[in-house]
């Protein structure tokens, strides 16, 4: 067994590999950029080597520090986690060529996967099932069409190198397919040097579902049943869980042996992913193999028990796999949520800075370590509380998972840990990702690849989440009110007849768009400040809530009618310092509490509208200004290019609205922004 490895990853997978190594009694080496001095997988890693400046073209992507630090520092093996260099076959032949072990596939099995045309003939070669289609590249526009036609509407257009849904068109019709090739095959040019394109047979409803399989060097192979990835925005995937709800057991099995077939083609040893597109009839197709681990693997540890970092580790020591396929056991349900810095209500733009507050939900389950018989919470991540979200990496700030005893549960348990989930400094997505196990769709596990453009075509907005109980939020924003308004009357010293007085009535005001109000009668009729007991009616519906969290903590935590519950609350969210924001399952309202004589007043105050900004171009993310394409002076038309700003890996081009003239430059290039911060302005 190593000594020493080295992690050549940042961030949470970083974190996670540091968990395994040190259960094993393994020492492990960290490597970081300029933006990660500070980071979380530093502190944890036994030692520590810089590797350059913060782009990762130029830190984390360059093959020779990677070898040059395990060198320096006597590492035996390396373990690349995902992404950067964790799939690059000329990485893991230069690092066994060192004499260092790559904690994953060889080499040859990383290049017989890589290519998505070679891979799908070493898939039929192998008695795989594969979408039907051509799979050779294709040289015109015209020849797409026949072959689409061939084959038969709808038809998927894909780049052979392609990735993370570029070089990708669907096509319906003949004109789709003319124009959708030339697209791609430009596309593929552009992102990946590499401009062949083929065509497949377009699965209609189609569900993401991927077999994890584990391979040793003596040859055995096993599959570890599947992981449901379906619920996808862009291509990327939100949620993931284990075992599918869809699948039948005759199906994952034939899904299963079938991986095993393939992995056993290549000579696989390690850990790795078959990626299937099954159908609503439950036919299924080979899609792609991901030759390394996966982000979504904790769901798979938590219903076997298995901990799939450290099966990598023994089986690159040589080590043969200690169980076989009849001796993996499946129990219960897991689900995780990826939780990224990126605001929802902003058409999901990154969102980089300094994490604030960070607060995870209560955990009872941990990485490398047994899974709890009843199931329970886990968090993987790679930042801390005051940490820095940088703008050179991906977005992801924590993996939830969750484990239960079925789905059901496990969608109960995921809620409650949304809801106990405290992030402030940068937007995230939990707001998102509690609206998705809400509806109903996903409850009753009727859903596809396509159900977030389906029912978010038009973005994400507050309304959107449904609450089994709305009323609820605004009873727990009288229950604070309250709650301060008690306090305040018992300090001391106050003037007679001008103390702080707490009758029962109450006005809870709910702030909407555009001036919007919504007034609601509240009544408390008992409130008891030893015990933190309240009654409150709202609307002929009495909440009975117990709660003993200080006043001005984010995180509320008591019970409501006898049933526990989390929420967050906040002051002064909207600038008035009387306001507060109520947030649970994903529902958040903004309110202002008044007494009956105060909101009385309150209805003669006209709506104050903001200012108009449109003759502003306003940075809708922080980022950094890569370009700005016009000057003062210039006459623009609406869709031309005004500006582009580089944040978490993207370049997000900025177009002009509407016709108009540039009056004045606000921003410089390479200047870095925050949000809503003016760039230009017209005239």
């Amino acid at each position: 067994m190593f000594k020493k490895i080295l992690i050549a990853n940042r961030g949470e997978i970083a974190c996670r590999v540091i968990k395994t190594a040190r259960k094993m009694g393994i020492a492990t080496v960290a490597v970081y950029s300029e933006a990660d001095r500070d980071a979380r997988h530093v502190e944890l890693a036994d030692e520590a080597v810089f590797i350059g400046p913060a782009p990762s073209r130029e830190s984390y992507l360059v093959a020779d520090k990677i070898i040059d630090a395990c060198k320096q520092t006597g590492a035996q093996a390396v373990h690349p986690g995902y992404g950067f260099l964790s799939e690059n076959e000329a990485f893991a032949r230069r690092v066994e060529e060192a004499g260092i072990t790559f904690i994953g596939p060889k080499h040859y099995s990383i290049s017989a996967m890589g290519d998505k045309i070679a891979s799908k003939k070493l898939a039929n070669d192998a008695r795989v099932n594969t979408i039907p289609g051509w799979n050779e590249a294709i040289e015109s526009p015209e020849q797409a069409v026949r072959i689409a036609q061939d084959i038969g509407y709808p038809v998927m257009i894909k780049a052979s190198a392609g990735g993370g849904g570029k070089g990708l068109r669907v096509a319906f019709n003949a004109k789709e397919a003319f124009e959708g090739f030339s697209s791609c095959r430009n596309e593929a040019k552009n992102s990946f040097g590499d401009d062949r394109v083929f065509i497949e047979k377009f699965v209609e409803s189609p569900r993401h579902i991927e077999i994890q399989v584990l391979g040793d060097s003596q040859g055995h192979v096993v599959y570890l049943h599947e992981r449901e990835c379906s619920i996808q925005r862009r291509h990327q995937k939100v949620i993931e869980e284990a075992p599918s709800p869809f699948i039948s057991e005759a199906t994952r099995q034939a899904m299963g042996e079938q991986a095993v077939q393939l992995a056993k083609a290549v000579r696989y040893q390690s850990a790795g992913t078959v990626e299937f597109v099954v159908g609503k009839d439950q036919s299924f197709y080979f899609l792609e193999m991901n030759t390394r681990l996966q982000v979504e693997h904790p769901v798979t540890e938590c219903i076997t028990g298995i901990d799939l970092v450290e099966q990598m580790i023994r089986v690159a020591a040589g080590e043969a796999l200690p169980f076989t396929q009849d001796q993996i056991p499946r129990r219960g349900w897991a689900i995780e949520c990826r939780i990224n810095a990126e605001d929802p209500f902003r058409g999901f733009l990154p969102s980089t800075g300094r994490l604030v507050r960070y607060q995870p939900p209560a955990t009872t389950m941990e990485a490398a370590m047994p899974v709890p018989e009843g199931g329970g919470v886990r968090v993987d991540t790679g930042v801390y509380e005051g940490g820095d979200i940088p703008m050179f990496y991906d977005s992801m700030i924590a993996k939830l998972i969750v484990h239960g005893v079925d789905r059901d549960d496990a969608i109960a348990r995921m809620r409650e840990a949304l809801n106990g989930f405290v992030i402030r400094g940068v937007s995230s997505n939990i707001p998102f990702q509690a609206a998705l196990l809400a509806h109903p769709q996903f409850v009753s596990g009727d859903f596809s690849t396509g159900f977030i453009a389906e029912h978010f075509s038009k973005g994400f907005r507050a309304q959107d989440v449904p609450h089994d109980d709305p009323q609820f939020l605004v009873a727990l924003a009288a229950f604070v009110r309250r709650k301060a308004r008690e306090r305040a009357a018992g300090i001391s010293g106050q003037l007679p007849g001008h103390g702080v007085k707490h009758g029962p009535d109450l006005v809870v005001l709910v702030l909407g768009d555009a001036g919007q109000r919504d007034y609601h009668d509240v009544r408390v009729t008992h409130f008891d400040q030893a015990t933190g007991q309240a009654v409150v009616l709202v609307g002929g519906r009495t909440y009975a809530i117990q709660s003993h969290t200080p006043l001005g903590e984010t995180l509320m935590a008591g019970s409501c009618n006898g049933r526990p519950f989390n929420a967050q609350v906040e002051h002064s969210p909207v600038g008035s310092p009387l306001a507060m924001r109520v947030s649970h399952n994903g529902t958040r309202i903004d309110a202002l509490v008044l007494l009956p004589r105060a909101a009385e007043l309150y209805r003669l105050m006209p709506y104050k509208a903001p200012p108009d900004l449109s003759k502003f171009l306003l940075s809708p993310m922080p980022g950094l200004l890569v370009d700005v394409a016009v000057v003062p002076g210039q006459a623009v038309q609406a869709g031309e290019r005004l500006a582009v700003i580089e944040a978490m890996k993207m370049e997000n081009i900025l177009v002009a609205t509407q016709d108009g003239v540039v009056k004045e430059l606000l921003a410089n290039k390479g200047e870095s922004l925050a949000v809503d911060q003016a760039i230009l302005s017209f005239q």
